[in-house]
């Protein structure tokens, strides 16, 4: 609200949880779950939880090794009402987003014609 009424236009405005930044494992995973309490802001919504600490402290894995982990937020964010998803593996989880987009927001084969 503070940035619209310093003039910044809506449609400049993204929001952003701030995944990993001063929060415990145990909020990030919260804010996943809740994700969809952001929705009444009526706001683009990006998450980014490629490769963070969290998914290091559940599934007990060096950064490096964090891709699976990376793919299950990627998909819970977008099931959740993510708009926008940052990632640093991004072919995978281009598909990762592109076929959990098609289950929750719908999915029309392309017209060869």
């Amino acid at each position: 609200q503070n940035a619209i009424e310093l003039g910044i236009s809506k449609e400049n405005i993204i929001l952003d949880p701030g995944m990993g930044f001063g929060k415990t494992a145990q909020h990030n995973l919260q804010i996943l779950r809740r994700l969809r309490e952001f929705d009444a802001l009526d706001l683009p919504l990006l998450v980014g939880m490629s490769r963070k600490s969290t998914i290091g402290y559940v599934l007990d894995l060096p950064v490096d090794d964090r891709i699976e982990g990376t793919a299950a937020t990627v998909a819970i964010s977008i099931a959740n009402g993510a708009d926008i998803v940052r990632v640093h593996d991004v072919k995978e989880m281009a598909r990762v987003a592109k076929m959990t987009d098609a289950i929750v927001r719908g999915w029309e084969p392309r017209s060869d014609s």
